[in-house]
């Protein structure tokens, strides 16, 4: 026990040195957004970053929200930003490593063969957040951040980090296909990473959850198509296999101790304008109930798969729903 209380008190140590040894430059969102890079340990593919976005509330705050997006994405959500900015929170997001910021010429994007790889920049993240006096972080996760975050929350959290909730959008917690496919076919190919991870799967995408969101079709969004890509890749094997891991560990049940809202769309169709076109939501819901005693579920009418690039009559309401549970949690 005295063990752990002087490795807390380390880390809290630690972040807080650590955040005067950072340079904010102004970020290409502008308004307001500030980024930088971290330096991480190399893995298997060379040397890595991470890029940590911020935009800090006009008058100092203790409490702050950090973001992390999912697959085939990077952080260009100002307005999620902002309302944070404008409920009291300094807000924070991370482009993961080879993820829009972080990328580095030469790297295969997206690539990751275990989730807990990402456990570092998280980590990085919450030091230089705590470091900066603030004593209440609330973690944010879009589709596979939200995973990756739950998973983070289950497994791999230390306990002096001020971590006081979980906001799940559309959490990637279930793979969205059959069951023979999920339990027959896809541990096999997973399988096939302890072979070559590179192996490449085709996902038979299209471009329709793109045209859902991008002003130059039906949607309201401008992105970098570069980092946020039309049409998403072919998988590796490796993916696969850190994806489907982080799966199976969460379905068996966990006890996230922290309260948590899971935030889904009513239904999953082919209607790309008006329900979540990439998930399954009643595997959302399932699973994510398992992840802790505390979980609320909100349900969100004609939500896309990223529930705050809904139209406005959609995500409005939601913005008013989300920030409620939290005042009702005290945060």
């Amino acid at each position: 026990m005295y063990f752990r209380f002087l490795l807390c008190a380390f880390l809290l140590m630690f972040s807080s040195l650590s955040a005067f040894s950072v340079n904010w430059d102004r970020d290409i969102l502008n308004d307001g957004y500030e980024s930088t890079y971290i330096n991480l340990n190399p893995d298997y593919s060379g040397d890595v970053r991470v890029s940590l976005v911020r935009k800090l509330c006009i008058h100092e705050s203790h409490k702050a929200v950090l973001y992390v997006h999912g697959y085939n994405d990077y952080f260009f959500q100002k307005e999620l930003g902002n309302r944070f900015i404008g409920n009291g929170y300094d807000f924070y997001a991370l482009d993961l490593r080879k993820y829009g910021r972080s990328y580095m010429q030469g790297q295969e994007l997206f690539e990751v063969r275990d989730l807990s790889e990402y456990f570092e920049e998280i980590k990085a993240a919450l030091g230089l957040i705590t470091g900066s006096g603030c004593d209440e972080i609330i973690l944010m996760g879009h589709s596979t951040g939200g995973l990756i975050l739950s998973y983070f929350m289950a497994k791999g959290m230390d306990a002096g980090y001020p971590v006081k909730a979980l906001l799940l959008n559309s959490p990637f917690l279930d793979m969205n296909l059959d069951t023979i496919t999920e339990d027959y076919l896809l541990p096999l190919v997973a399988w096939l990473s302890i072979l070559n991870n590179d192996i490449k799967i085709n996902q038979g995408a299209d471009d329709l959850y793109a045209r859902s969101l991008l002003k130059e079709y039906e949607g309201e969004w401008e992105y970098d198509t570069s980092w946020k890509l039309v049409v998403s890749p072919d998988v590796t094997v490796g993916w696969l296999h850190a994806i489907t891991g982080a799966q199976k560990f969460l379905h068996k049940g966990v006890d996230i101790r922290q309260p948590i809202l899971l935030m889904r769309s009513e239904r999953s169709s082919a209607d790309y304008l008006l329900s979540d076109m990439v998930l399954d939501v009643d595997e959302i819901s399932k699973y994510g109930k398992r992840l802790g005693q505390d979980v609320t579920e909100f349900v969100v009418k004609n939500g896309l798969h990223d529930l705050f690039l809904s139209s406005k009559p959609v995500r409005y309401p939601l913005y008013a729903a989300m920030f409620n549970w939290l005042q009702t949690k005290g945060l």
